[in-house]
């Protein structure tokens, strides 16, 4: 299985698990549960738990302003695939075992277990903030609600902020920091909640071979 890289303001800056991956264990350090409010964590997590199928447009933006644009497909639990607007021919998709990303540039594709990353935590059936993954910030401001997750044992790896409006409560946005310090903010709009997906969307086929890999189900 190869490993994820990354490609600075490319499609694997979308996916907040994959910045997350397990990283040396030297940088290891208790993560901080300063400013969490865990009001704002309850109901963060009872949200996304209820939350079933989710499509949305999306725009990204690198931290050098670099802009893409596309749609975020989300059927929890463990799938999810993110797909760029033409020319861009980049994807991401996560079949329920593994996340797979294909980038267009070098025809080359990276695979990793879900359960490898954070990206677990959002697409696992029960969420929960513990184990494997920690929240070191929580809060509401006005009518936005945010919280930030970071690998519990390597939290300088870098850290994944999700942003929900109120009213009703719904995902907006969400930005990584890498363990560089560099931030990708991915923006969403035209929401829709609670639709039915075809099961191949969340398979992976391989634009060479036009046929799919790894976990069917």
């Amino acid at each position: 299985m190869r490993a994820f890289k990354v490609k600075r303001g490319g499609a694997i800056a979308v996916l907040f698990a994959v910045l997350l991956l397990a990283a040396p264990a030297a940088a290891s350090t208790a993560a901080a549960e300063t400013n969490v409010n865990q009001a704002v964590v309850k109901t963060v997590t009872d949200y996304l738990e209820g939350l079933t199928t989710l499509k949305a447009h999306f725009v990204q933006t690198a931290e050098d302003g670099t802009q893409r644009a596309g749609t975020f497909y989300l059927n929890r639990p463990g799938k999810m695939r993110i797909v760029y607007d033409p020319p861009d021919k980049d994807f991401i998709v996560a079949d329920g075992l593994f996340i797979h990303y294909y980038d267009a540039s070098t025809e080359r594709t990276s695979s990793a277990l879900i359960s490898s990353s954070v990206a677990d935590f959002f697409l696992r059936k029960h969420l929960k903030v513990a184990g494997n993954v920690s929240v070191s910030a929580a809060a509401q401001k006005g009518n936005l609600l945010s919280m930030t997750v970071v690998q519990t044992k390597n939290p300088l790896a870098g850290s994944l902020t999700l942003v929900f409006g109120k009213a009703p409560l719904r995902l907006t946005s969400w930005s990584v920091v890498d363990a560089e310090g560099l931030t990708t903010t991915v923006a969403l709009s035209n929401i829709k909640t609670g639709i039915k997906f075809k099961s191949d969307l969340f398979h992976y086929y391989d634009p060479a071979r036009a046929a799919h890999l790894y976990n069917e189900n």
